[in-house]
This record gives structure tokens, C-alpha cells and sequence, in this order.
């Protein structure tokens, strides 16, 4: 009160002269805190802990693989900070900040920790930050939008409005492939995934059928009519002999395999084994392999194998389940989420064909490229690798004709197919003729699953791979 009235009445001139001098000393004193206070809010920022939030699947500790900033730099939201690996997946993970890096937690091939800091951030404090459980804690919402896994060099795309209509029914952006500009995804793209999910049938998308997965452009040669025997190649790196032990930590897809494998040799394996007559595939997919390289897709026999797996266990979906700890429930999966086992650098990983029931022969190779290329460039995510139903194993890309599968829980059955030989064999009138011959052994769960059921979902399987035409019959 006292500044505006003596700055009001700057006429008046019978004030002690004592009062102005202390009134203008306490003045200029308050006018110097308060311009020091400013500027040490500007210049001083607030600093942040980023921590790994929880990933899903009850995953506790991960592996930092590569880091993509480094302290000092800036980085902005959505921006990639590093990559992990966990016993399931490689996730990126994003910044939920606009700020500078001022700490790295973590150094290479160390393990990090769901819950404990992964980066220190420097934040403008003049645009005002949350309290400081939300700074610590990524809530359900915040993970999904901002630390969401996403495969590395693929970042989401996708408007506030499409993320909403996305998050009302529970789809992972990550799991969507976007047809829009620089793989934006759409709202056509969020309904067709739901239309797939309910097996509602909608009018073909011309992108989709034009715009194939990503692969290295490459002239397809002309096949030689007569394929000359494959011979296995040594490897090319020198063997270096150390003389010396060598003890290495279990870590990454090693060591979700010993958990796994640990749990499944509880299971009651009951074995099966049949031989398959592919002469007419071969025929059919040699006649369809250059329409689907037209359209930019690698066709091989998997996705005849895993269609036809399909619509037997149309039949028989006791195949398609999965049973509890207890052994008291039964449940059916509604949807045919079949896993193919890769053979990676990183070791065995069976990332799954979601929905497989409605999808075509084509929909399940445009598929299966996708998973082959980001298997071999170990940048599958974990929604690609988790919620299978149902396993097949194609050990004939190396060289087996026989096998043991390993059900892989909670799933409760697996099949593994043999090499494709060329073999004589008679037909009705007697005379002999070359067959191109594939055996496929399975392993079911014998707690709920019997012999004879077994053998007739084999039996339907394999008439549907020998007349791949009967399938024309069933698809949907």
C-alpha cells in the first residue's frame, strides 16, 4: 500500500526525508530478491527419475540392450530412449518428457530393474510438473501411450482420437499395421483390426493387398527343375581353442526356455506320428508363389499348414485349449493364435499367427514375413510372441523327418513337421509313383486329450494338405 500511494502522490513533498530512505532501502531490498528468485527458476530446471515401468506378463527385471541418447542429450516425448530385452521380447522404451538427460542408470548388458529409475531428466519447472508419484509411477494409461513396446525403428503413429478408439476396445497400437502416411494408423485400420477379431466380414482393402511387409528387394531366380542336394555349410568363422572353461549367466530367450521347458516336462506327453502326400500342394503353391511375389509376399508351405490347422480345430477344439493349475477347468480359446517356432541367433522363440480362423492362405503369409523378419533381426515385441493357442514346428527347414515336440503350456498340443522328400509309393492301381512325402509328429496333452482324438484331427489335417482343393469347402 505504502509503494502505490508514494508512487501516486509523487507530488507531495512534505514526507520525512528518513521514511524515504528507509521506504526506498526495503523497496530496492524486495525488488532484488524477488529478480534473483526469477531468475534461478529459469535457469535451474527440475530433474526427473524415469522409471522402467511394468511391461506385462509378469516380467520383473530386463537386459538393456542399446541405448539411444546419451547424458545431455534432448529429447522430446515419444522419443526412444533404449532398448530391452526380457526372457520374452525386445521393447522399446519411450521418453514421457520433454527435457535434457542428465543420468543414465544403466550400462550395457546390465539388468534393470521394473520400478527402480532408468534415466534422470531435466525438465523445464516453468511448465510445471505432476506431482511426484506421477513423475516416478507410469500409470496403465500413461505406459500404453508413452512406454508402450513398440519394435525398434517402428514408432506408433496414431492421432489422439484413433489412440482413444483404440484404448475403448482394448487394442494394443503395436499390434496394428497402419496404412496410413509413414505407416500412420487409421481409424479404418483400428476397425478392420476389430472386424478380423469378431470375424465380421468387410470389402477388401486395396492397400492392403498393394502394400505388402517390408522385405529386401531381391530378383527372384528361375528354379532349376531339378533341385540339386543341399549340403550342409561349415562354419565360416574360425574356432578359437582356449583350453580354458567358460562360464556364461542364463539370460534372455535362454532363460524363458528353462522356465518353460521346466513347467511343460510336467505334462503327460502323449506322442503321435503320420506321413503326409504333398504332390498336390507342391503343384499349387508352385502355381501361386509368383502371384504372391507380384503382390511383394514370400508364399512357402507354412501358411497351407497352419490354414489347415485351423479348420481342424474347428472340429476339435479340445486342441485349442488350455488347462488350469489344478487341473479342475478347461478353457476353450475362442480365437486360433498359432505359434511357429524360429530359429534365431538369440535362440528358439514361437512368436503366434493371431486369429488365424479368419484369415485367409494369403492374410497368414503377409503374416509370417512380418514375424520372419523382425525374428531374424531380433525385434519381435511381446504381444507377437505371447497368447498362442496352438504350435507348430517346422524342424524340416534344417533337416528332420522326425520328432518329440515339447508342449509349450498352457497350451496343449504341438506338432512338428519333417523335411518334404521325394519317395515312392504306390497308388490304387498298384503302379509306383514319385510322391513328395512330409511326416509330422505331434504331442498332445494326455491329462485331457486322448489317442483317438489325436489321430482324427491328424487324420482331417493331413486330407486337407493331400486335396488342398476340400479346403475351398471350409474357408471362411
Amino acid at each position: 500500500v505504502c509503494i502505490h500511494r508514494v508512487r501516486s502522490c509523487s507530488s507531495i513533498r512534505f514526507i520525512k526525508s528518513k521514511y524515504v530512505c528507509v521506504f526506498d532501502k526495503s523497496a530496492l531490498k524486495f525488488s532484488h530478491q524477488q529478480r534473483l528468485f526469477r531468475t534461478s527458476a529459469v535457469s535451474c530446471g527440475q530433474i526427473v527419475q524415469f522409471k522402467l515401468s511394468d511391461i506385462g506378463e509378469g516380467i520383473t527385471e530386463v537386459t538393456v540392450k542399446e541405448w539411444y541418447v546419451k547424458e545431455g542429450d534432448s529429447v522430446s516425448q515419444f522419443d526412444s530412449i533404449c532398448e530391452v530385452q526380457s526372457d520374452k521380447a525386445s521393447v522399446t522404451i519411450t521418453s514421457r518428457y520433454d527435457g535434457i538427460i542428465r543420468k543414465l542408470h544403466y550400462s550395457i548388458d546390465d539388468i534393470a530393474f521394473v520400478g527402480k529409475p532408468l534415466v534422470d531428466i531435466e525438465i523445464d519447472a516453468s511448465k510445471g510438473v505432476a506431482s511426484e508419484e506421477d513423475v516416478v509411477e507410469t500409470p496403465p494409461m500413461s505406459h500404453e501411450e508413452h512406454t508402450h513396446q513398440e519394435i525398434k525403428g517402428h514408432k506408433t503413429l496414431a492421432t489422439p482420437a484413433v489412440r482413444r478408439l483404440a484404448m475403448e476396445n482394448n487394442i494394443k497400437l503395436s499390434e496394428i499395421v497402419g496404412t496410413g502416411k509413414d505407416n500412420r494408423i487409421l481409424k479404418e485400420d483400428i476397425l478392420n483390426y476389430l472386424a478380423k477379431q469378431t470375424g465380421a466380414i468387410l470389402p477388401p482393402s486395396p492397400k492392403a493387398e498393394i502394400v505388402p511387409p517390408l522385405r529386401k528387394p531381391e530378383a527372384v531366380p528361375a528354379a532349376p527343375k531339378d533341385k540339386a542336394r543341399k549340403i550342409p555349410v561349415p562354419v565360416s568363422r574360425p574356432i578359437a581353442f582356449s583350453g580354458k572353461d567358460r562360464t556364461e549367466p542364463v539370460t534372455g530367450f535362454q532363460k524363458a526356455m528353462v522356465k518353460t521347458m521346466s513347467a511343460a516336462l510336467k505334462i503327460p506327453h502323449f506322442g503321435y506320428s503320420d506321413e503326409v502326400d504333398l504332390t498336390q500342394l507342391v503343384q499349387l503353391r508352385e502355381e501361386l508363389k509368383p502371384v504372391a511375389e507380384m503382390r511383394g509376399v514370400k508364399l512357402s508351405f507354412m501358411p497351407f499348414f497352419i490354414k489347415a490347422a485351423s479348420l481342424g480345430l474347428l472340429q476339435y477344439p479340445i486342441l485349442n485349449a488350455s488347462l488350469d493349475e489344478n487341473c479342475q477347468n478347461v478353457t476353450y480359446k475362442a480365437s486360433h493364435n498359432i505359434g511357429v517356432a524360429m530359429d534365431t541367433e538369440q535362440g528358439l522363440i514361437v512368436p503366434n499367427v493371431k486369429n488365424v480362423q479368419v484369415c485367409s492362405v494369403f492374410d497368414i503369409a503377409v503374416e509370417l514375413n512380418r514375424l520372419q523378419s523382425l525374428g531374424s533381426a531380433g525385434q519381435l515385441g511381446t504381444s507377437d510372441l505371447t497368447g498362442g493357442t496352438f504350435t507348430l514346428s517346422n524342424i524340416g527347414t534344417i533337416g528332420g523327418t522326425y520328432a518329440k515336440p515339447v508342449i509349450l503350456p498352457p497350451e496343449v498340443a504341438i506338432g512338428a513337421l519333417g523335411k518334404i522328400q521325394v519317395l515312392p509309393r504306390f497308388n490304387g492301381k498298384g503302379e509306383v509313383f514319385k510322391a513328395q512325402i512330409m511326416n509330422v509328429s505331434w504331442s498332445a496333452d494326455h491329462r485331457i486329450i486322448d489317442g483317438a482324438t489325436m489321430a482324427r484331427f491328424s487324420n482331417l489335417w493331413k486330407s486337407y494338405l493331400e486335396n488342398p482343393a476340400s479346403m475351398l469347402l471350409d474357408l471362411k
